[in-house]
């Protein structure tokens, strides 16, 4: 009888089988997977890819990148004295670079010793030439007394010390251009007392240390303290392009476009200064015209007659004021309020401190009792007009000078008030005031002449002037500039200066950008509404200045030494222009359209008028010739 044996099943040996040959599957599977990933990454473009060259060609001295060839130059040693802005030659060059520089820390106490050893070297070599009657070693005693102020600063905190590399990676089209690039830059260097050489045998870490990876391969380094450190940083030329705005003129720095928007800065105001005949009312007519195109109204006060060939060739409005004109402007007109927070009330109590302002510059000073009646006088005779703070402004009829006069007769004390305003009515001066407005706001360009007035009434008339285009500004917001030419006549009187200030102020709320041109330079930063104005423009243009004037200039602007002599000796329609914190030398620019427009330039004009008179001639014969 055979014997009977279970049958088993190793299950263990059978999992285990199961295991290995799901294991070998998943390999197989991640082994497909990794091989769909690397054939799809082949046919994907990554960063790398986009930035890097089609070739890359390393030489002793430079490198090949495609079709663009590069060389690092690097600075070696630096001389005892160094300049602030030592690098502007260099940084201002119109070709492609990049610079890199390196700081490296090192801390007081190293130095000090170090310091400490070298001051004792010094001072044992210097006392050993005494001994034996040597010729004194000037170069051993400069450098004893550099090392002990060194010392000095060092141990105070005022200094710090530090290993410095500079480096910089010129890049050209062909070899023989970067040859020639890197012998300036070296010959630039040359000339300051700083010794450069360009990398051999080191071209690639050379370039490398000036990627913006913050990697120093080259570590050529030069020991130097915070002082010439500081003079080293790029911060010396002020790039004044932008995206929007009108072109002011040529970067004389780097040749780059001032191209810029008043209306972007925190206000919109413009002072000019420079000294006659250095283009001062040429750059502004040129910023006029170039911001017609953009749509921008403009109104101009002009002394001179000298916007009259612009307002003639764009179209502009040119109103005359004089005293046997016709058109005139009302001292008395109002503002038409817009928006409903608007207070009535309060555009009468200041018309009421602006009239104030204009007899006071009529009269000369007030004494109290004079100024109270005056101001009784004055809101009485808008009264007379139903002018009150329950009025509506929109549909009133403002007074007249002589509706003041009549005020004045019939109130106690103002005999002497009324005899003075007599004058300004019915007198000499009749014609300026005494009549309602006759001039219109309606186009794009308005200029306003004061030429023919006498010198004792163009303060006043420019004061009034003023006062009637805030008062136009003020009742329909939107983008206009103000040009306000020879200032200085307003500065003469506290009033008018106060006036101003005030309307320099306050314009950036309506959209208004004023610019204040003079060339009376003295007589308008002596004022300190003057110097207020000015704090107040944004934009800054100061051309070419004059001697006397140029220290002030100096003080109120902050100006280096090399700017102040910049102004002494610039050519005309060159200057500094200032855009908030920037400032940029500036060269003004003209296409020869708009040079026939706005020259000012007497022999020019002439030629002008001769070369009109021979077309209209021209003309003449030709229709002659057609009719016949």
């Amino acid at each position: 009888m055979a014997a009977f044996k279970p049958i088993t099943t190793d299950k263990k040996g059978e999992v285990e089988i199961d295991l290995k040959k799901k294991k070998k599957e998943d390999i197989k599977g991640e082994l497909i997977t990794l091989e769909e990933e690397r054939l799809y990454r082949e046919g994907t473009v990554t960063i790398r890819d986009l930035i890097s060259p089609s070739a890359f060609n390393v030489q002793s001295s430079f490198i090949q990148l495609g079709d663009i060839f590069l060389r690092t130059v690097f600075i070696v040693s630096y001389p005892r004295y160094i300049s602030v802005g030592w690098g502007s030659p260099i940084l201002n060059l119109n070709i492609n670079m990049d610079i890199s520089m390196f700081f490296y820390p090192i801390k007081a106490e190293i130095i000090l010793k170090q310091l400490k050893k070298k001051v004792g070297t010094l001072e044992a070599q210097i006392t050993a030439d005494n001994e034996k009657g040597a010729p004194r070693d000037p170069i051993r005693e400069t450098a004893l007394r550099d090392i002990e102020e060194l010392r000095d600063s060092l141990t105070q905190g005022t200094e710090h010390f530090f290993q410095f590399s500079f480096y910089i990676t010129l890049y050209a089209k062909t070899k023989e251009n970067l040859d020639r690039i890197t012998e300036d830059v070296e010959s630039i260097f040359g000339g300051k007392l700083i010794n450069s050489k360009k990398v051999l045998f080191q071209a690639e870490q050379g370039f490398n240390s000036t990627l913006p990876l913050g990697i120093d391969e080259l570590s050529i380094a030069f020991n130097m303290n915070s002082s010439p450190i500081a003079s080293s940083f790029p911060f010396i030329s002020s790039e004044l392009t932008s995206d929007n705005g009108i072109l002011y003129g040529i970067n004389r720095h780097n040749n780059s476009l001032i191209l810029f928007d008043r209306f972007s800065l925190q206000n919109a105001n413009m002072a000019v200064f420079a000294t006659s005949g250095a283009g001062k009312s040429y750059a502004v007519k040129l910023e006029v015209l170039r911001s017609l195109m953009m749509g921008i109204d403009v109104i101009i006060i002009d002394p001179e007659m000298e916007y009259r060939q612009l307002s003639d060739a764009v179209g502009g409005s040119y109103v005359n004021i004089s005293l046997a004109s016709d058109s005139k402007v009302n001292p008395f007109d109002l503002p038409r309020p817009i928006g409903k927070d608007i207070s009535v009330e309060d555009i009468i109590r200041s018309a009421v401190i602006t009239l104030k302002g204009l007899i006071r510059i009529m009269f000369g000073a007030l004494t109290t009792e004079e100024d109270s009646i005056m101001d009784r006088a004055l809101l009485e005779t808008f009264a007379k007009k139903d002018i009150t703070p329950a009025s509506d402004l929109s549909s009133v009829e403002p007074p007249i000078m002589q509706d003041l006069l009549d005020v004045l007769e019939g109130m106690e004390g103002a005999d002497n008030l009324a005899l003075k305003l007599h004058k300004y009515t019915d007198g000499t001066f009749s014609g300026l005031f005494n009549s309602p407005t006759t001039v219109s706001m309606k186009n794009q360009l308005v200029i306003f002449s004061v030429r023919d007035l006498e010198d004792e009434l163009r303060p006043m008339a420019i004061y009034t002037l003023i006062n009637y285009i805030w008062n136009i500004v003020r009742s329909e917001r939107k983008k206009r500039v103000l040009v306000i030419d020879e200032a200085w006549w307003l500065m003469i009187h506290e009033d008018s200066a106060k006036f101003i200030f005030a309307l320099v102020k306050r314009c950036r709320k309506y959209y208004l950008g004023v610019t204040t041109i003079t060339q009376d330079v003295n007589d308008f930063l002596r004022s300190p509404y003057g110097q207020a104005i000015v704090t107040n423009s944004a934009l800054q243009l100061l051309l070419r200045q004059s001697p006397a004037s140029i220290d002030m200039i100096q003080k109120i602007f902050m100006l280096t030494e090399g700017e102040k002599f910049l102004l002494l000796e610039s050519a005309l329609g060159e200057g500094i222009f200032f855009a908030g914190l920037k400032h940029a030398a500036i060269k003004i620019v003209a296409s020869y359209t708009e040079d026939q427009l706005i020259t000012s330039d007497p022999k020019q004009l002439l030629e002008i008028e001769k070369a009109k008179r021979e077309f209209e001639e021209q003309m003449r014969e030709e229709a002659g010739k057609k009719k016949a």
